[in-house]
């Protein structure tokens, strides 16, 4: 924070710090500032020492692509700074928290509570472990708060949405209604139901948008990505909601949402974007809008009776290490083989390729109503992809 401070001076902009505070809040107060960018230092749902950085532009928004490699290519380019006359000044806002906390709320109907709820809060060591517990308090709900102790090392360390076992043992162990399991920073959710099974984003976004079709509040459709469960897109499909797939990242599934016009969209990994709610993924605004549409006339619905209709199809996922440069498009086996299986799993089944952002490996999904066939092809698949690799 130090360093980028002095940075933003010596180039003659004016700072105001904040933090420790989630992504989702950073991107909040960006816009309500009328700021013109935003800036997190973040492990997101990392370890800690995957610390990096992340920019929103003047509206709450993350910048696009092209942006990023734009300000990439300035990083070799010659540092300048102004005169002492010009530099910049900082100043802290003891108020951000509060501010963010009445953001999130303000979510939430404002003729509905909490009351009688008993919720056990995870917060995963990071960015919202004096946030989040305080919204849901605040709405009413009895809170039980784990992952609340952050160090800086332990951030994401057996707790949060990266790993709900502690999660799942509390609400049960507390006897809750439902778990709440945020990320380090805040933007991604996972839910656990009142007898410790967990809900992934998938099935949080299909209750979301049921609840807003009943209300005819549901504009448009639901954008997924490539990993989105076939479960879910056939159960949309049987209440006739549009969904469309994006590429996996929740930057492109806001591109997606923004061509649609539409509102609703995510990932299984609990990103979770509500754009009539927030600019952004936001695990404590997702959580809200899951609880409001769990409660019901008859009292508080469980996560299974809200997601009855969904029926999540196996998954399987291999990761096959390839050289640098190989392209599975170009080769002649591997297309041959996803023919092969295409034909033989037809609509009861999904096939995805596709190499990491990250690693050297291409990442081989499959997917579909049986579990033996989906695991004889992945294999199949992923042997045909390490041995043209081989040759290549």
């Amino acid at each position: 924070e130090s360093a980028l401070e002095a940075g933003f001076a010596a180039s003659g902009v004016d700072t105001v710090l904040i933090g420790p505070m989630p992504t989702p809040g950073i991107a909040y107060l960006t816009r309500a500032l009328r700021l013109q960018a935003g800036v997190v230092i973040s492990a997101s749902h990392n370890p800690y020492e995957d610390n990096g950085i992340k920019f929103f532009g003047a509206g709450g928004s993350k910048l696009a692509e092209k942006v990023e490699k734009q300000i990439e290519a300035m990083l070799d380019e010659p540092m300048q700074c102004v005169s002492s006359q010009a530099l910049g000044k900082a100043r802290r806002m003891e108020d951000a928290a509060a501010r963010y906390i009445e953001f999130c709320k303000s979510t939430f109907p404002s003729d509905s509570d909490l009351r009688g709820l008993k919720l056990v809060v995870d917060c995963a060591n990071g960015a919202t472990y004096h946030i989040a517990p305080h919204v849901f308090h605040e709405l009413g709900a009895d809170v039980v708060s784990i992952g609340t102790q952050p160090d800086g090392f332990n951030i994401n360390a057996g707790v949060g949405a990266t790993d709900t076992k502690a999660l799942q043992q509390a609400v049960v162990e507390h006897q809750a209604d439902y778990g709440i399991a945020l990320d380090g920073d805040g933007d991604r959710l996972i839910m656990v139901d009142r007898d410790g099974t967990a809900f992934d984003g998938d099935r949080l976004i299909y209750i979301i948008a049921r609840h807003r079709q009943k209300h005819g509040r549901l504009f448009g459709g639901v954008v997924g990505t490539l990993m989105t469960n076939l479960g879910v897109e056939h159960a949309l499909e049987r209440q006739k909601i549009p969904f469309s797939r994006a590429a996996v990242g929740d930057r492109y599934v806001l591109e997606q949402l923004n061509e649609q016009g539409w509102q609703l969209g995510g990932e299984s990994s609990g990103h979770i974007l509500c754009l009539d709610k927030h600019t952004t993924g936001d695990g404590i605004v997702s959580a809200l809008q899951v609880l409001e549409a769990l409660s019901s006339a008859r009292g508080w619905l469980s996560l299974a009776d809200a997601a009855k209709e969904v029926t999540l199809y196996p998954q399987v996922l291999i990761n096959v290490r390839i050289p640098k440069g190989f392209d599975y498009r170009e080769s002649l086996p591997v297309q041959a083989a996803l023919v092969e299986a295409e034909c033989e799993l037809k609509d009861n089944g999904r096939i995805v390729l596709r190499p990491s952002g990250t690693e050297p490996v291409i990442r081989v999904m499959l997917e579909g109503k049986n579990n033996d066939k989906i695991q004889h092809w992945a294999k199949h698949i992923a042997s045909v992809v390490e041995a043209a690799a081989k040759v290549a």
